[in-house]
């Protein structure tokens, strides 16, 4: 499951919640990125801090199922780790922006189940981020100009979620979650079917 969307549109928030609630079923997809950690940030729990040059040539090898260039960093998703999870049962979850999702899709097609996050408006998404505190006035700027090109791919994504109410927004994220693991393609068939044949 792929989630997208502005930075500061309540993503981590939401997907917090659903690895509490579902922990032995999910795997939450550590990115990779070239960018200094910010404070609190641990290396191997919030991402993969590694050098730029370390990073490329994970591009040049094919180690990444998608990476991406934002605001001056790379930031990408290993191969391994997501192909060891799926292996396992467990259905990845990705944090990534519609640069990487392009990539991603083009790789995995239908495999991947996607979802928009975002704000009703502008000025809320602007308003969370003044809240964070964290960003330059020309870092804020350039944050709500990328999101503006997000909201561009929209069309692009299987599920949207306006994130004006949390609840709500839990409960549709949670639907989702929950209409994934009952895919057919996610299920052992053959194992399904002995098990019914065997009710006769």
């Amino acid at each position: 499951m792929l989630i997208s969307g502005p930075s500061g549109a309540g993503k981590s928030t939401l997907l917090a919640r659903l690895f509490e609630e579902f922990k032995d079923e999910l795997y939450f997809s550590i990115s990779s990125t070239t960018r200094k950690p910010r404070e609190g940030e641990i290396h191997g729990v919030h991402y993969h801090f590694i050098a730029k040059d370390e990073f490329e040539r994970g591009i040049e090898r094919g180690h990444f199922l998608e990476w991406a260039r934002v605001h001056e960093n790379y930031y990408g998703t290993s191969l391994r780790q997501t192909e060891e999870a799926l292996l396992g049962g467990r259905i990845v979850v990705f944090d990534i922006d519609v640069q990487g999702f392009n990539i991603a899709r083009g790789k995995m097609g239908e495999d991947i189940v996607s979802v928009f996050i975002t704000t009703k408006h502008r000025q809320e998404l602007k308003n969370r981020l003044l809240k964070r505190n964290a960003e330059t006035k020309g870092e804020l700027e350039k944050r709500l100009e990328n999101a503006r090109d997000e909201m561009g791919e929209l069309f692009k994504y299987d599920y949207l979620i306006i994130n004006d109410d949390l609840e709500r927004s839990y409960e549709t994220l949670r639907a989702i979650l929950i209409a994934q693991k009952c895919r057919v393609k996610r299920q052992n068939l053959k194992q399904i079917q002995a098990i019914w044949n065997k009710g006769e």
